[in-house]
Order: C-alpha cells, then structure tokens, then sequence
C-alpha cells in the first residue's frame, strides 16, 4: 500500500509501506479522509516525544471496511464507518466503567513512544480493534467523518464541568479543539460564550459558529475583559484549549470564585501559577485527555448539522502531497484550521 512515512524530524516520505494484517478482533479499514492533527504537527518536529519515527502518523479517520477479523461480527466488508483514536484494551477495570480514555493498555493511533508504536491512517489501509469502530450514515461524507474525533474531544472537555443554562463560559484559543468546544458549549445551553484568540481569522470563525464576543488578548487585557462582561465577577466555566503556561494562568485569572476551570490543551508540560489564589478562589481544575464514549454520540451531532465542521476544512489534499500539508501548517504563514489528507 501507498503511506505517508515520517522517517525523521521534519521528513516524510510517500512510498511503499507493508499492508496491515487485519487480526482475529480487527478491521481493516480502507481510509477515504484523515485529518491531520495539532499534535501530529508538533509531533513531527521530533521535540514531544510521542512521534518516534519510522511512523505512519493519523488519528482522526473514516473510511471503508475492507476485510473483517474471525471474531468480528458487527461489521462486513463495504460498511462506512470511522473510530476513535484511543485504541483501549476493552477489558480493564476502567474500560469497563466506560472511561475508555483511561484505559490501563490504551494506545493511540500514528503514535510512538518508548512504551508502544501504534501505525495510523497517512496510508490506504488501517487495522483496528473492532470495540472503536463505528457505522456512519450515507449522508456524512468521509471528510466531515474524519473531524469526528476532534469533534469529540471538544464534547468531552464540555461534559467535564457542570454547565447550567446561565452560565458565562470563555473558552480560550479557537483553533480547531477551541471552535468544538464553543459549539458544544452552545448545545449544552450556555448563557453567554466569550472567545480569546491572538489570530483575527480564528476570532472571525469563533463569532460566525456562535461567540457572543470575542476577544484579542493581545489587543486588551483578557481578565479586564473577561471582568467587564460578568459584573466584575469572572466566568463560571473556563476551557483552555491552547497548553500555553500564559494562557492556562489567564484561565486562572478569569474563573470566578468557586467556579470550574477544564485544562484541554498540552502544548508545555510544566505550568507555574498563583496557587494561594487558586484556594483561596476555591477553583475546581479539571483535566481533559481524548473522548470517552462521546465519539459514537458526535456522529449524530455531525450529520444532523448540530455541530458545524465544513467551516474548519481549510484544504483537502491527496495523501501524496501530505509532506507539504505539514509543512504549511508548521510553517503558519496561512489562516488554516484543519487539512484532510484522501489515500
């Protein structure tokens, strides 16, 4: 099969790769659209840790089941379907409490680390277990399937802190996890949705998929703001969705006291910010890592129109000009959010 191989910092290849094997619990998927992620971008500068290559990297996927394991009985060959990008165990303690994400033996799809390399989706075929696949409608095209997962990590960093109907919400960086999360905000019913953002583009997206306002926090000064629009208050619910040690003590800044902030972005692996300030505020702080369950759930959301993803597809490339793809968006000379790569 065709793949795109990185092979070194900065480095991928278009060529030939071994064909997965499905096992006696997998499906071989043959892959119609594949996002590329945030992280793969990172990941391939070869400074995370998590993209040790040779790899395929690839998380967020749909395609076409080609050929399904002995023990496989939910699927057949010509099904359209998509899955999540953690592949978990589906037999641990957590795993069966649902909490899928937490998982004892996950593994995530394109990934590689010292503990396990997991072969994604740059490539014509994939192998997965078949507990994360799932069947989607005629009417969902492959590339709106392939922005499903990030689309669930958004609903699942939401479903992280209560959320009531009044409640003032900022969500901080409106890449392409930050434009979910505004959306589903909105579904769960928030009174009010503020956006931060550095980029006009980003700021623009956020106002036209339901932002009350927007905010430049290079412009003004984010907790002033934040202040001004919630009586001197703070918000209720914060979502950091950018991983910055800035933006996460912004966050900090403007949660009121006693209200929830959710960490959803992991860019800096170390954070320092004003603890005495955190007690004192009683601040819930919460993590969010991937989706757990909500994926199946996002589908409906897609295909109904609920939650919008057409207006994040900022290009869609043939497999072999992925090389390119990741370097536009390392380079970030172009307003782009999200690049689907087709085998």
């Amino acid at each position: 099969m065709k793949a795109l191989v990185y092979t070194k910092p900065h480095c991928f290849e278009y060529c030939d790769f071994p064909e997965p094997a499905a096992g006696d619990d997998d499906v071989l998927i043959r892959v119609k659209a594949c996002g590329i992620c945030g992280s793969d971008v990172q990941g391939s500068t070869g400074k995370t840790g998590r993209r040790i290559p040779p790899l395929i990297m690839g998380h967020e996927a749909a395609g076409i089941v080609e050929e399904t394991g002995k023990h496989v009985k939910a699927f057949e060959k010509g099904d359209r379907v998509c899955f999540d990008s953690t592949v978990y165990c589906n037999r641990c303690e957590q795993c069966l409490a649902g909490l899928y994400n937490r998982c004892e033996r996950r593994q995530v799809l394109g990934v590689s680390t010292p503990e396990f390399k997991r072969h994604g989706a740059f490539a014509e075929y994939v192998a997965v277990p078949w507990w994360i696949v799932s069947k989607i409608p005629e009417n969902l095209s492959f590339t709106h399937a392939a922005l499903l997962e990030p689309v669930s990590i958004g609903v699942h960093a939401v479903n992280r802190a209560p959320l009531a109907a009044d409640d003032t919400v900022v969500v901080i960086g409106a890449g392409t996890i930050g434009l979910f999360i505004l959306q589903a905000v909105r579904l769960k019913g928030a009174g009010k949705v503020l956006v931060s953002d550095i980029n006009e583009f980003r700021r623009n997206a956020a106002m036209k998929l339901g932002a009350d306002e927007v905010i430049d926090p290079v412009e003004s000064n984010l907790k002033e703001t934040v202040l001004k629009h919630t009586n001197n208050k703070g918000v209720d619910v914060t979502l950091e969705a950018v991983g910055y040690a800035g933006t996460f003590q912004d966050a900090v800044s403007v949660t009121k006291m006693g209200g929830h902030l959710v960490a959803v972005g992991n860019i800096e692996k170390t954070v320092q910010f004003d603890l005495q300030q955190f007690i004192a505020s009683e601040l819930t702080f919460t993590g969010s890592y991937a989706s757990s369950g909500e994926f199946r759930d996002c589908i409906e959301l897609v295909a109904s129109g609920k939650i919008n993803v057409e207006p994040l597809i900022s290009d869609v490339l043939p497999l072999e000009e992925g090389a390119r793809a990741f370097e536009r968006l390392l380079k970030a000379e172009e307003n782009l959010l999200k690049i689907v790569l087709e085998p």
